[in-house]
Order: structure tokens, then C-alpha cells, then sequence
């Protein structure tokens, strides 16, 4: 596993880390609690230091499942989690509804926030968070009102650095503005490169870290999918034309036709693959989601691969055929 700093915050994480929306099962049709902490497990003993999380994946539960794995490992971990997405009050704007009737707010207003990292530190078992970052950007509140909030909880110890997700390049701009950003995370993939226009060359400039979630596209991006796959509950895949049987099957004939041959020669699955072309990106650490151990060795594996010019040719290709052909 390789390691580099998080912005300027002199916190040094794995490149790739373990992302645990999964876990929470919101939006994926459930999950199993007990799969996940062992594959928290599993990948810490692998070597992945780095872990993402939120209070909106599950209403706290992913929190609770990554603080019951990491007892007696925290001082050797960097925990990331968000904040801004609300349930104990309504306030800022509705973001949607749970299955249970819950309604989740988009609020990051200073003091919703001090309340959400008090709890998070309940949940997670810890006193302190690594990395703190607004999950959705909330266009009732300022931004100087929430990155001065993060700046104070910094200050008090209970966070060590701010990021943000799921924000414009003006709003990182304007962060930027009242406080140390140290990184940004993004939807980042083979398939979903807009940040690669605008974001991903400021975050250079300016030393503030991509951290790329949906590295393998919720899955399309292993190779792995049926065209026949059934999406069950609440799982986001299955209203998402992204995951049509006709658009999983051309996926697969551009998977098979460029990026396998690349995978066969290293001796690599595909999605190692789509994760070893992120983290050959300078400033990007990628999030790998994980239900089990086997998944979760599997993310490990990609930090050794190291891809050459021919690689990036074929994976080129691959870009190219997605984006004429593909959702």
C-alpha cells in the first residue's frame, strides 16, 4: 500500500480508502452488519488506514459498524465522516425521505454542526475525527458561517482537518476563503470524469486532495454485472438508466474488449484495474466500497498496480467507446 498527506494537514493516509455508504444499506437495498465490520477488518489488517463514513449512511449505523472495528486500532487509522445532513430538526432544505418516513434536511448551519460531530464521536467511539467534511452543500447557510463552525471545532481538537464533498469550484473557492481546505471529495471514475475540467486542476494548484468515491461506478466498472441484474429496495441502481440491462451490456462488451486484456496481462481483476488508474493520478486517493472481507481484499490489491503507456492507451480507448455509446 502507498501513503501520502491529506492536503497540507500533515495526516498521511493509505491511497486508497475504504468507503462504507455500503454499509449503511441507504440506497443500496440493506447490507449485513456483521459482513461489514469484518471487512473493515480485513482491510485494515491489509494495510488501508484511510476510512470514510457519514451520519446519513443508515442514520448513524455505518458510523456505529466502523466504530465497533477499529477498538484498539484508532491511533493507527484516519477517520473521515461528514456532516450536513440532518434528521434531528428540520431546517435548510429537504433532501429526501427514508423508507421509514424520516426526512433527511441539507443544513449546515454552525450549530447543527457542532450537534452532529458529538454525536458522530459517540458512534465511532473515538474523541477526536480526522477528516471533517459537509456531505451536500446547503444553499441556506453561508459558507463562511459553516467553514468558521469546522475551524472552531479544529481548534477545540475535536477535528485534525476540513474537507468538503460534493461541492463547485466557486464553493471550494469560497471555503477556501475562512479557512485550511485540505480536500474535496468527488465523483470520480473512468466514466465520471468532470472534475477532470475544472476541480481536479484547482485541487493541484491549491494542495487540497481529490478523494474519489464511486470509483468503480457502484459496481459497472468491474466487469462483474449481469445485464439481468435485479435491483432490489431501496437500492439507487434501480431507477438509474446508468444500470439499464441494454446500457450493463454494452458496459461489459467495452470491458471485455479493452480493459480485460489489460487486466489478464497483470494479472488483475477489472476493478483493481479502475482503481489503479485513479490512484496514477497525481492527488487522488480512491474510496472502495466493500460488503465483505473478499471485496474488501480485493480494493487492497490495487495499490501495487502500477500502469505503463500501453495501459493508458487501451484504458483511453475504453473512455472514448463509453462516451460515444454509453450512459
Amino acid at each position: 500500500m502507498r501513503f501520502a498527506e491529506i492536503g497540507k494537514s500533515g495526516i498521511n493516509a493509505s491511497i486508497i480508502g475504504l468507503g462504507t455508504w455500503v454499509m449503511g444499506g441507504w440506497l443500496w437495498g440493506g447490507a449485513d452488519e456483521v459482513k461489514a465490520q469484518k471487512a473493515i477488518e480485513a482491510s485494515i489488517d491489509s494495510g488501508i488506514t484511510l476510512i470514510d463514513t457519514a451520519p446519513a449512511y443508515g442514520m448513524g449505523k455505518s458510523e456505529e459498524i466502523v466504530g465497533r472495528a477499529i477498538k484498539g486500532k484508532r491511533d493507527k487509522l484516519v477517520i473521515a465522516t461528514k456532516c450536513g445532513l440532518i434528521w434531528h430538526e428540520a431546517k435548510g432544505t429537504h433532501f429526501l425521505t427514508y423508507g421509514d418516513g424520516t426526512k433527511i434536511y441539507r443544513y449546515l448551519g454552525a450549530e447543527s454542526i457542532e450537534h452532529e460531530v458529538n454525536e458522530s464521536l459517540k458512534r465511532l467511539g473515538t474523541d477526536y475525527i480526522d477528516l471533517l467534511q459537509p456531505h451536500w452543500q446547503d444553499s441556506t447557510t453561508p459558507i463562511e458561517e459553516t467553514m468558521t463552525a469546522m475551524m472552531k471545532l479544529k481548534e477545540k481538537g475535536k477535528i485534525r482537518a476540513i474537507g468538503v464533498s460534493n461541492a463547485t469550484l466557486e464553493q471550494l473557492k469560497e471555503y477556501s476563503k475562512y479557512g485550511e481546505l485540505d480536500s474535496d471529495q468527488e465523483k470520480y471514475s473512468m466514466i465520471d470524469r468532470q472534475v477532470e475540467e475544472l476541480v481536479l486542476p484547482w485541487c493541484r494548484e491549491n494542495k487540497v486532495s481529490m478523494l474519489a468515491y464511486s470509483s468503480m461506478s457502484r459496481g459497472l466498472l468491474t466487469g462483474k454485472m449481469s445485464p439481468d441484474r435485479k435491483f432490489d429496495g431501496d437500492d439507487s441502481r434501480k431507477e438509474d438508466p446508468r444500470f439499464s440491462p441494454e446500457n450493463i451490456k454494452k458496459a461489459n462488451a467495452l470491458i471485455e474488449k479493452y480493459l480485460k486484456p489489460v487486466a489478464q496481462e497483470k494479472n488483475i481483476t477489472i476493478g483493481q484495474l479502475t482503481v489503479a488508474w485513479l490512484i496514477s493520478k497525481e492527488n487522488v486517493f480512491a474510496l472502495c466500497g466493500a460488503r465483505d472481507p473478499k471485496q474488501a481484499l480485493e480494493n487492497v490489491k490495487a495499490g501495487d498496480v502500477i500502469l505503463d503507456e500501453e495501459d493508458n492507451k487501451a484504458i483511453g480507448k475504453f473512455i472514448d467507446e463509453y462516451e460515444k455509446n454509453c450512459i
